[in-house]
C-alpha cells in the first residue's frame, strides 16, 4: 500500500496538493516573526516597540519608591492609576527616543570603557578585586549572558555619553551669571495673613444628588485595587546556614590553617608626660622645651613621682588627670616616633625626650602583655558561623539553579521543587500592584513578576527572582488567587464621600474669603483693618530657602510683581493643609553681584551651568519627540489611547 501512494505521489495533482498544504503553515509560521499574536504592546517610537510588560513593571516600580519617600502618609488612592501609567509611558517613550538618536548619530563607547565599568563594580569584586567566576555567577543568577550584561552596559553607557555632551555644551555668560546672582540673592519684605480651612467647614446636611454626583466622577478614588495572593519559594543563605554540617575537625582544621587571625599582638600598659611644641617652632623655642624637660626627667630619676608630675605639668589634657595613663595601647596606635620609642623600652625604664609634632614626650612602660594565640574555645562560634556561612553560599547557588530549572520544568505547580529542594511553600494575604505588602513581597521586582503576564494571566510559575541585588535570596511564586480592581460601593464610602465634599467647600470658601481681602488691599484698604481679628504674621525679609515661612507662601511672595515705590503687592496662596493666606509684598533687594573667585569659576557659574545643560537636553528630547513617529496603544485597562 505504501509502495502504491508513492508511485501516485509523483504526479504534478500531488505536488499541487502539498502547495496547498504549505501555504498555511508557511503564514502561520511567518505571523510569529511577524509579532501578530504576540504580547501587548504599550507604544512604538520609531518603529521600536515598548512592551506592556514594561509599562507594567515601570509603574509598579514609581507605586513602590513613592511608598518608601512617604512612608506612613502614603495613599494609594492619591495617585491616580492611569496618570501614574501615562507618566510612566512618557519615560520610556524618551528612553526609547534617546537610545534611537544615539543609534543614528553613531555614538560607541570603547571595548576599554566597558572592561573598565565592569572591573570596578564592587558586585563583580572578592578579596578585593575583580572575581570572575562571581561575575558569571551573578549574571548566570540574573538570567544573563556576559555578552547580554555587557550589551545592555553598553547602551547605558552611551546614553550617558550623549547625556553629557548635550549638558555640557552649555556655558553660562557673565550677564547670565549677574542676573542669576541677583535673582537667587533676592530677598522680599513681606506679612501674610493664615485663614485656616477648619473655620470655613461645615457640617450642614449634604444634598444627595451631590453626594451622588461626586462619587461618580470621583471613582478611581474609591477603588480596590487589583490584588494577588501568591504562593512562593524562598530560597537564602540564612535558612540554609542552620541546615548545613559543620564537624568539630572541620572547626579545627580551619582553625590551624587560618590560626595568625587569631594572635593577639604585644600590647603595652604607658603612660607619658607631654610638654606642646608647634611643628613650625623656631629652633630656639623647641631647645627651651627641650631644656625644660630634661630638668623634669632628672626630677623623675632623682625618685620624684611620674604620676604626680605628669598630673601638674603634662599639657596633655586626655592623659594629665590620670597621672599621664594612655591605658593599654598596640603597636601602630601613636604616631611612627611614639611608637617606636614606646615598644623598644623595657618596664620600668624612663624614655629619653620623645619629639612628636605634639611636643616632647618623657614615656614610660608600666607592663608588658605579651603577644599570644587566641585559644581554640574562644573561636569556635565564630569560626562555625563563618564555615557555616561559607557552605551556605556554595549550597546556594547549586539550589538555585535546580530551583529556576525545576520550576520552569514543571510550570503549573510549585510542590515538584518544594518536595525535591525540601522548601515550604508559603501563601501571602491579598497583595496590590501599589506595593501593600511587606518585606519581601513589597520588593518591586516581586511585584513585578506577581502581575507580569506570564504569571498573572497564564498562571505560570515565575522566572528565578532576585529580589535585592546586595542579598544572596532566590524567589519562584506562582498566583493562587486574582481578583479585579473594582470601585468601592457608594454605601461603604459614604462618610468618605461627605468628607470629601465638606473639605472641598472648606477649601472653595477660605480661597474665596482670601481673594475677597486681596480685592479690599488692592481698593486702599488697610492692612491691620481687613485682618480683623486674625494675626497677620511678619516675617520680615526672608530669601527662597527660609525655612521658618510655609513653602506655600514663600512660592506666592516670590512670584508677586516688584511693587511700585511706597505701594504694596498683594496675592493669595493655599497652603498644603488646605488654609488659605493673603501675602503681602512691600519690598524687594535683589542679591549683590560679586566678583568671581580666583581661578575665573564660582558655585553660582556652576549650578547655572548645570541648570542650563539640563534645559538644553530637555530641549533636545522636546525636538526629538516632535518629530519622531510615535504610536500610543490602548492601555491594558480600558479602550482609550493613553
Amino acid at each position: 500500500m505504501l509502495q502504491t501512494i508513492r508511485e501516485r505521489a509523483q504526479g504534478w495533482i500531488a505536488w499541487a496538493i502539498i502547495l496547498l498544504i504549505s501555504i498555511p503553515f508557511a503564514l502561520w509560521g511567518i505571523q510569529s516573526y511577524l509579532g501578530v499574536g504576540g504580547e501587548p504592546i504599550a507604544a512604538t517610537v520609531n518603529g521600536v516597540e515598548i512592551p506592556a510588560r514594561e509599562l507594567d513593571r515601570r509603574v509598579q516600580e514609581t507605586r513602590f519608591e513613592l511608598r518608601e519617600r512617604l512612608g506612613a502618609a502614603y495613599d494609594p488612592a492619591a495617585f491616580d492609576d492611569q496618570r501614574l501609567r501615562s507618566e510612566a509611558l512618557e519615560t520610556l517613550i524618551q528612553e526609547a527616543l534617546l537610545m534611537d538618536i544615539v543609534g543614528r548619530l553613531g555614538l560607541r563607547v570603547a571595548d576599554q570603557e566597558v572592561q573598565m565599568q565592569i572591573l570596578s563594580d564592587p558586585a563583580f569584586v572578592s578579596e578585593g578585586r575583580f572575581d570572575k567566576d562571581t561575575y558569571e555567577r551573578l549574571l548566570r543568577f540574573q538570567g544573563l549572558t556576559p555578552a547580554m550584561y555587557e550589551a545592555q552596559l553598553r547602551q547605558k553607557m552611551n546614553a550617558t555619553q550623549l547625556i553629557r555632551a548635550v549638558s555640557s555644551s552649555e556655558l553660562a555668560t557673565r550677564a547670565e551669571l549677574d542676573a542669576y546672582k541677583r535673582l537667587m540673592g533676592q530677598k522680599r519684605e513681606i506679612s501674610y495673613l493664615r485663614l485656616p480651612l477648619a473655620e470655613h467647614r461645615t457640617e450642614e446636611p449634604i444634598d444627595e444628588a451631590r453626594i451622588t454626583a461626586y462619587y461618580d466622577s470621583n471613582r478611581a478614588r474609591f477603588q480596590s485595587p487589583e490584588q494577588v495572593k501568591l504562593e512562593y519559594l524562598v530560597l537564602d543563605t540564612d535558612s540554609l546556614s542552620s541546615k548545613v554540617e559543620v564537624s568539630e575537625d572541620d572547626l579545627r582544621q580551619l582553625y590551624e590553617s587560618d590560626q595568625a587571625r587569631f594572635v593577639q599582638p604585644e600590647r603595652r600598659e604607658v603612660r607619658h608626660l607631654l610638654l606642646k611644641v608647634d611643628a613650625d617652632a623656631d629652633e630656639a623655642t623647641a631647645q627651651s622645651v627641650l631644656d625644660e624637660i630634661q630638668s623634669i626627667r632628672a626630677r623623675i630619676q632623682a625618685g620624684e613621682s611620674f604620676e604626680e608630675l605628669a598630673k601638674t605639668l603634662s599639657q596633655d589634657p586626655g592623659s594629665a588627670a590620670n597621672g599621664g595613663s594612655l591605658g593599654i595601647i598596640e603597636s601602630g596606635i601613636m604616631v611612627p616616633a611614639f611608637d617606636q620609642a614606646a615598644f623598644a623600652l623595657p618596664v620600668g625604664e624612663l624614655s629619653e625626650p620623645v619629639r612628636t609634632p605634639f611636643g616632647y614626650h618623657l614615656i614610660d612602660v608600666v607592663q608588658i602583655l605579651p603577644s599570644e594565640v587566641k585559644p581554640f574555645e574562644d573561636v569556635r562560634e565564630q569560626l562555625r558561623a563563618e564555615l557555616a556561612k561559607q557552605r551556605a553560599e556554595g549550597l546556594f547557588y547549586d539550589l538555585a539553579e535546580r530551583l529556576a530549572n525545576i520550576s520552569y520544568e514543571s510550570r503549573d505547580s510549585l510542590d515538584p521543587a518544594a518536595e525535591e529542594l525540601g522548601l515550604t511553600i508559603q501563601r501571602s494575604d491579598w497583595v496590590g500592584r501599589d506595593g501593600s505588602g511587606e518585606g519581601l513581597l513589597a520588593q518591586p521586582k516581586v511585584l513585578a513578576a506577581a502581575f507580569s503576564l506570564d504569571v498573572l494571566v497564564e498562571r505560570n510559575n515565575s522566572d528565578l527572582i532576585e529580589p535585592e541585588r546586595d542579598k544572596l535570596q532566590a524567589v519562584v511564586l506562582r498566583v493562587a488567587e486574582h481578583r479585579e480592581a473594582s470601585t468601592k460601593p457608594l454605601d461603604e464610602v459614604r462618610e468618605e464621600v461627605i468628607s470629601a465634599i465638606r473639605d472641598e467647600q472648606a477649601r472653595s470658601a477660605a480661597k474665596a474669603a482670601a481673594e475677597t481681602l486681596v480685592d479690599q488691599l488692592r481698593e486702599g484698604a488697610d492692612w491691620s483693618a481687613v485682618s480683623g481679628d486674625l494675626q497677620p504674621e511678619s516675617p520680615g525679609l526672608v530669601d527662597r530657602q527660609t525655612a521658618d515661612v510655609p513653602a506655600g507662601v514663600l512660592d506666592a511672595a516670590f512670584k508677586l510683581p516688584v511693587p511700585a515705590e511706597g505701594a504694596v503687592s498683594v496675592g493669595t496662596a493655599i497652603l498644603d493643609d488646605g488654609d488659605a493666606v493673603v501675602v503681602r509684598l512691600t519690598k524687594v533687594e535683589d542679591g549683590q553681584v560679586e566678583a568671581d573667585t580666583k581661578d575665573g569659576f564660582s558655585a553660582e557659574s556652576f549650578i547655572l551651568t548645570q541648570i542650563m545643560g539640563r534645559q538644553a537636553y530637555t530641549n533636545m528630547l522636546d525636538d526629538m519627540k516632535s518629530r519622531a513617529k510615535i504610536e500610543r496603544k490602548a492601555s491594558r485597562d480600558s479602550e482609550e489611547a493613553l
